[in-house]
């Protein structure tokens, strides 16, 4: 009896150990996070469009680094390409996240959100000697835009009633505007005047400026709450004791 009665308890102690080890496991899961060339927020060694873990640098990428380390969460990171796909898989599977992404009333349900990250303003770019001056979205429907497939800037433009001519790749409206295929480039900044210089454009001068975004961390929405708020906590913690700040510094 006293043996069975043992067994029972050792039973028991079993269950409930494999119970919290699954709670563990269901709040710290290992994360698959995607990201892009966008430089100097996340970008490949070399531009290649493929690339895994320590051969993907960039703002962003550091800081999202150092955020998993702090919190204590597992993750893999791989560089993909288009950006249409990768956010595509990030929203509708579960494990998943994608960075840096732009957080708009219009996507704020779709994901949970880690961040920001950092800034990224909205500009309409032109060539040096560009006579074009614009006060409005309004007044450039009149001209032919450049911008990336997919991004939230193209799809503002498009809500805004405009008609943007979209790439696969935001840096070859760099190009396409030095040969006068575009009269304007839509794009982020700091990244678009980072993109021209690396295709070896310079010159580039903003007419407009119309919107100020935050660029974050979007998880799958299925992500356990306490995986973001450990995230989030460490986030802020990086902000406090200046990491942030030398991230920043270190590519800008």
């Amino acid at each position: 009896m006293l043996q069975r009665l043992m067994l029972a308890l050792l039973t028991t102690v079993m269950l409930f150990a494999c119970a919290a080890h699954a709670d563990d496991l269901a709040e710290s899961p290992e994360l698959i996070l995607l990201t892009e060339n966008f430089p100097p927020n996340n970008m490949a060694a070399e531009g290649k469009n493929y690339a895994k873990d320590a051969n993907i640098s960039g703002i962003s990428v550091d800081l999202v680094r150092e955020m998993f380390k702090r919190a204590g969460v597992k993750y893999q990171l791989t560089l993909r390409f288009p950006w249409q796909r990768i956010y595509t898989q990030a929203l509708e599977t579960p494990g998943y996240g994608v960075f840096s992404t732009a957080r708009l009333p219009e996507r704020e349900n779709d994901f949970k959100w880690v961040g920001p990250l950092s800034p990224d303003d909205w500009v309409l770019l032109a060539k040096a000697d560009s006579p074009i001056s614009l006060s409005s979205l309004d007044d450039a429907k009149q001209y032919k835009i450049g911008a990336y497939q997919g991004d939230a800037i193209a799809e503002h433009l498009l809500q805004q009633g405009l008609q943007p001519l979209t790439v696969l790749r935001d840096q070859e409206n760099a190009k396409k505007l030095q040969r006068g295929d575009i009269d304007l480039w839509a794009t982020g900044d700091p990244a678009g005047l980072y993109l021209a210089r690396q295709e070896g454009v310079s010159g580039l001068k903003s007419v407009l400026r119309f919107n100020t975004a935050q660029l974050y961390l979007a998880l799958n929405k299925q992500t356990p709450d306490a995986v973001v708020q450990k995230l989030q906590a460490a986030l802020e913690q990086m902000r406090a004791d200046g990491f942030a700040a030398e991230v920043l510094k270190r590519y800008l």
